[in-house]
């Protein structure tokens, strides 16, 4: 009896692990050298960098995790999507918190 293959969990190849390190390798190389040789405002370059950020865990997802819209992953995509939205809730909340606590605890 072969194990090895569990229904519905996905596979990568070679091709696409070796695809997905070498994405990962150029979406952290570029951003850590828009750092180390500025050239453009700082508020440009922190905004590159957090879309870079975005497409490495998109980039992450995809190629490691195997997280896709096929039918055998859609309830872990619905979990997935269901984690992003709760900490996005906490971490807004919380910063949006810490900004009124701050501004109401200014004293003029």
């Amino acid at each position: 009896m072969d194990n090895s293959h569990i229904a519905g969990a996905a596979h990568g190849t070679y091709k696409s692990y070796l695809i997905g390190f070498i994405l990962s390798v150029v979406l952290t190389v570029i951003p850590f050298w828009m750092v180390m040789h500025p050239t453009m405002a700082p508020s440009t370059i922190a905004i590159s960098i957090l879309g870079f950020a975005v497409v490495q865990v998109l980039v992450h997802l995809y190629f490691f995790l195997h997280l896709n819209t096929s039918s055998e992953q859609r309830w872990n995509l619905v979990a997935f999507a269901y984690t992003f939205i709760l900490i996005l809730f906490i971490v807004v909340g919380s910063l949006w918190i810490m900004h009124n606590l701050g501004y109401n605890m200014m004293l003029d």
